[in-house]
């Protein structure tokens, strides 16, 4: 799960780290007042807050010299796509003055499960240019998991980036405050980019959080909606609200299958046939007759979907549940429906096909067949 700027932000603070002064405006509020109530004094900086990298460059970052000027870009920038995707929240913050921009985050580095801290006196829009072409003025340290990051540790890291004294400290603070946000949300990813100086203190001009989403749970503060800013379409919304595994394609060959690994080989055997699918959409195992027909529906409303293949091979998983969830799906769907092509096979595999053939819904034996009718179907 990914967190918007603000969000970051915000995390960052609780935890010590200096940020600049700013205010968030949903779409639809007051513009000019919530700006004004705010106390911030130009310059600022108005930035859109979308859940995709390049805003600066995609011309989603603006400065402005007045309150006036605030005021028309914060509107701008609400009707101004990045990436195509137009937002729901500006950020306005109070401009920092600043000489220099350095870079700090805290990854996973999966190789070699550990955290990882990567540190650079070179940050800004730029850092993956500098990745690749100077990699050796990236610090790469690897946290024991056990321990934590140690406050010697972030010292050692900070000097070797050749700071000094005050601003060594303020460094060192700001990855152990990193560190604990990082832990404390579950996260994959935190991230300072661009970081400054003023004076002998860091601060923070820019933030990225990625939240694990088999944690999001546990944070339920983070359930700002996220369609507009990229995180999520609005069918995967609708998905979630349903406690359904969706994602949307661009294709159009709906897909539903029982567990992970079925319902991607099932995505793989609509591209082998010439098909493109339009989701993913896994029911797992065991689903009930009403899981099944949430998720028919979910495919019959969507609009990508032309056709629907489905996918299932019943081991705790039962044909008959899905037989009755997909009738009972057609039944409830009150517009015209589309033509389903149904695999089934496993467990009550005789009573699902009997359920299904009453309907009127062959139910094939080899998946090959049913997937190269769904995407004549479809065309």
């Amino acid at each position: 799960m990914k967190l918007y700027e603000f969000e970051a932000k915000g995390i960052l603070a609780r935890y010590g780290v200096s940020v600049p002064r700013g205010v968030v405006v949903e779409k639809g509020e007051d513009v000019r007042g919530k700006l004004v109530s705010s106390g911030l004094t130009p310059p600022l900086v108005v930035k859109s807050q979308v859940l995709v990298a390049g805003r600066g460059k995609a011309g989603g970052v603006r400065i402005a010299k007045s309150l006036d000027e605030a005021v028309s870009l914060v509107e701008l920038l609400f009707d101004y796509p990045i990436k195509g995707l137009k937002p729901r929240y500006v950020l306005v913050e109070e401009a920092v003055e600043h000489s220099v921009e350095l870079y700090a985050s805290i990854a996973i580095d999966r190789s070699a499960r550990k955290p990882v801290v990567l540190a650079s006196l070179y940050g800004g829009v730029d850092i993956e240019e500098i990745a690749r072409e100077r990699p050796e003025s990236i610090i790469r340290y690897h946290v024991d998991p056990y321990t934590g990051l140690r406050g010697f540790e972030a010292r050692f890291i900070a000097k070797k980036l050749g700071l000094k004294g005050g601003l060594m400290q303020s460094f060192a603070s700001l990855l152990q405050s990193m560190y604990d946000a990082f832990i404390d949300y579950d996260a994959e990813l935190v991230e300072v980019n661009p970081l400054t100086i003023v004076g002998d203190r860091v601060v923070a001009l820019d933030a990225r959080i990625i939240v694990d989403d088999n944690a999001s749970y546990k944070h339920p503060e983070l359930a700002v909606e996220r369609i507009e800013g990229g995180e999520v379409s609005e069918w995967e919304s609708k998905a979630r609200r349903l406690g359904l595994a969706f994602v949307e394609l661009d294709g159009y060959v709906g897909v539903l299958g029982n567990g992970a690994g079925l319902t991607m080989t099932s995505m793989d055997l609509v591209y082998e046939y010439g098909g493109i699918p339009a989701n993913f959409l896994d029911i797992g195992g065991g689903a009930s007759a009403e899981r099944v027909k949430k998720a028919v529906l979910l495919l019959l409303e969507f609009p990508k979907a032309k056709s629907i293949f489905i996918n299932i091979f019943g081991g705790i998983t039962r044909c008959d549940e899905v037989a009755r969830g997909i009738v009972e799906a057609l039944r409830e769907y009150g517009g015209k429906p589309k033509p389903i092509f149904v695999r089934l096979s496993g467990t009550r595999e005789e009573e699902g096909r009997r359920i299904l053939e009453e309907a009127g819904i062959r139910a094939f034996d080899n998946p090959v067949d049913a997937v190269i009718e769904a995407i004549k179907a479809a065309r």
